[in-house]
């Protein structure tokens, strides 16, 4: 058999074509990512340093000009005055390091003179805790070292003694500056001084701004008041940037746009109107690098200074008003007993509007208890909201309560006016009256102020038509509710509606004494306002329509020169209710009122009998207790005397109230009359038509007296 010789096989390799094929994959790829790499790095390295360098933008918003507060005749009562200011916008960081502004506030203080103010201890503790940490910590247990970041922070604050707070002048400038640095909120400018910025400063600060991050130069605005204190009480005031919204309020003044440090109406016309006052904010670009520090801040819209209020107050008759408040206190004379203050309120009885208000009382010396009688400062806010009985200047409300609950009527209003004497209760009278017996109608009763008249009116009301000597009183039990009910028509002991917060409704004491029914009918137990009597007497003027007081007639914006622009809002007077009365009832209610002023038995006779413009007029004289804050003298007996009246008397174009409470117990009240006359004659001296007139009568008045 032949041999037959076979060809050996070659060997197979032992990697897979499909393992060659993902390594030739992975090369590749590999190789694009170098190239990518490669691109990335030499062709558009510059641009990716650019991204991760760049810087962001962020809306932000700062404080314009309040708008000012004009009187009726265009003149400023409350303007705003610029002024330089040294400005500090913190870095969008909230939480930056304090220790960065503590350096920031110490170089500050180096360039300027920072007044130097009442620094709370919590301030100057934290103004040491950033300053000496390391040494406060020191002073911990190893527990508290460990205690989460509130709680750390207050441990550390009580481990700081009186000691380590005695500071030299220089560093509680620093404490100022770092504590309203400190306070602002990310991105947000405050003004860490505002007055009395030295172009010096200015050129020391712009010098050296490179190194104080945040700080800049602007300007700012302060409040001013050209005429003084006329209004201030009323007028109100407006935050500081330090204590910024008020925390009752926080919340929603957020929602509406403002900054925790904003500054805002806190009290009074400032409040009441900080929708129009506020303006629109500035709005500023403000360009942050990635550590939060601000690069830029560019304007986009300087903002809009707020609208403008005008008053209705004529700022002459006011100083007027003012001038007679201060004058009567001066010269009260041996009625004066424990009185330290006077209330003038004048009203237009056609719209509501406040022709003039003031108060004027001496200032307490708390440590002496006592009156400084050579210091008289502003009440106004005292008409508004302190109440006093006011006696017998309510009876006009009362006689209308008659006719509206048909106790009497047009033709039967005569009642006998005789001392009355009830069980368990001491006898009442009226002053005219001690011991007679004599009939009356509505119309007399007013002119003599009958207080019998009154209380059988009340008596009546309560479904009591007869009573026996030292009888019972058998009166309803809710007599005096329907009285008070009657009263509050006119604004008697309720709101009056004015457009300032914060009103006093007077005073109306609980009782369940069937007596108090009868002393309230001749005002002598519910305390009203003197804003309340004006609003009263203006209802009584005009023929029965309560309107509520106003302060401001109209919101207005700026001109192209910064003065008063035209109407934006015409506020309309606001009817709060009309008394039911019929006009002959009412026509009863002014005659008694004219015959008050201009008849011989008249209580108002001795001022106004022959004034050469009818006037009626109602006075009041009511035993009280002395409510003022001298101590030793609480609850003493004192006498108020009051006043209303309206002018002319055809045509009513001014209603006023006049209060002088806490007089001594044997005072007759003229006080109050008088300041009355003198209020009229201002009034009418300013008026074209009338005031030759006057002015011929009261040279006539003051020589015959």
């Amino acid at each position: 058999m032949a041999n037959v010789n076979f060809r050996k096989k070659p060997k197979k390799s032992h990697i897979p074509r499909r393992l060659n094929l993902i390594f030739l994959v992975c090369f590749l790829l590999f190789a694009a990512l170098f190239v990518r790499l490669g691109y990335l790095q030499l062709y558009n390295g510059e641009n990716f340093v650019n991204m991760v360098q760049r810087t962001e933008s962020t809306l932000s918003t700062g404080s314009v000009p309040r708008g000012m507060i004009y009187d009726s005749q265009g003149r400023v009562l409350v303007g705003n005055r610029p002024e330089l200011a040294i400005l500090y916008t913190r870095a969008k960081d909230s939480q930056v390091a304090a220790d960065d502004i503590l350096d920031v506030a110490t170089e500050l203080a180096s360039l300027i003179t920072m007044p130097i103010t009442s620094l709370t201890e919590r301030e100057m503790k934290d103004y040491f805790l950033v300053k000496n940490e390391g040494l406060v910590n020191s002073r911990l247990t190893e527990e508290e070292l460990l205690l989460p970041g509130n709680e750390l922070y207050a441990v550390q604050l009580e481990y700081i003694t009186e000691d380590d707070l005695q500071f030299s002048d220089a560093e509680k400038e620093v404490i100022a500056l770092f504590n309203k640095m400190n306070g602002a909120y990310a991105l947000s400018t405050v003004s860490v001084k505002n007055q009395n910025v030295t172009q010096d400063e200015v050129a020391r600060v712009s010098e050296n701004l490179a190194t104080l991050p945040g700080v800049s130069i602007g300007t700012d605005w302060q409040r001013t008041y050209p005429q003084g204190d006329m209004l201030r009480s009323i007028l109100g005031q407006v935050s500081t940037e330090q204590r910024g919204l008020p925390s009752e309020e926080a919340d929603k003044l957020l929602q509406r746009g403002y900054a925790m440090n904003d500054r805002v109406g806190i009290s009074y016309l400032e409040k009441q109107y900080e929708d129009a006052l506020r303006g629109t904010k500035a709005q500023y670009n403000i360009i942050t690098s990635t550590t939060d520090d601000v690069v830029e801040n560019h304007q986009l819209y300087k903002g809009s200074k707020g609208d403008n209020l005008m008053m209705t107050i004529d700022s002459e008759f006011q100083a007027r008003l003012d001038e007679i408040a201060t004058n009567a206190l001066q010269s009260m004379g041996a009625d004066q007993g424990l009185n330290d203050r006077v209330y003038i309120v004048a009203m237009n009885p056609k719209n509501g509007d406040i022709l003039g208000i003031t108060g004027k009382r001496y200032e307490y010396n708390e440590a002496t208890d006592s009156y400084d009688t050579l210091n008289i400062v502003d009440d106004t806010l005292g008409a508004i909201n302190t109440s006093y009985g006011m006696g017998s200047s309510i009876k006009p409300a009362l006689v209308a309560t008659g006719y509206m609950e048909d106790v009497i009527s047009l033709d039967n209003n005569v009642i006998i006016d005789e001392p009355l004497k009830f069980q368990a209760s001491q006898e009442k009278t009226s002053a005219f009256n001690r011991t007679g017996r004599m009939a009356i109608d509505d119309i007399e009763a007013l002119q003599k102020s009958s207080n019998i008249y009154m209380i059988e009116l009340a008596m009546r009301i309560g479904g009591q038509t007869s009573h026996e000597p030292d009888g019972p009183l058998l009166i309803r039990d809710d007599t005096i509710n329907i009285i008070r009910g009657h009263l509050a028509e006119f604004g008697l002991g309720t709101r009056t509606g004015i457009d300032i917060p914060n009103e006093s409704e007077g005073f109306s004491p609980e009782s369940d004494q069937l007596v108090n029914g009868l002393d309230l009918s001749y005002g002598q137990f519910d305390l009203y306002t003197p804003l309340q009597m004006a609003q009263y007497v203006s209802t009584v003027a005009n023929g029965g329509i309560r309107y509520s007081p106003r302060l401001v007639k109209e919101i207005r914006g700026t001109d192209a020169n910064g003065d008063l622009g035209g109407i934006k809002t015409m506020i309309q007077p606001n009817v709060m209710n009309v008394i039911p009365l019929e006009k002959g009832e009412m026509e009863r209610i002014h005659e008694g009122m004219r015959q008050v002023s201009h008849t011989s038995d008249g209580t108002a006779r001795y001022f106004f009998m022959n004034y050469p413009i009818t006037v009626g007029s109602k006075t009041g004289t009511t035993e009280a207790f002395y409510a003022g804050p001298i101590r030793y003298a609480s609850n003493q007996p004192v006498t108020n005397a009051t006043y209303v009246g309206f002018a002319p008397y055809d045509d009513p174009e001014i209603a006023i109230s006049v209060v002088v409470p806490y007089l001594n117990e044997t005072s007759w009240g003229r006080e109050s009359i008088r300041i009355a006359h003198e209020v009229m004659n201002a009034y009418f001296e300013l008026k074209a038509d009338t005031r030759d007139q006057v002015l011929s009568y009261e040279e006539s008045f003051t020589e015959q007296n």
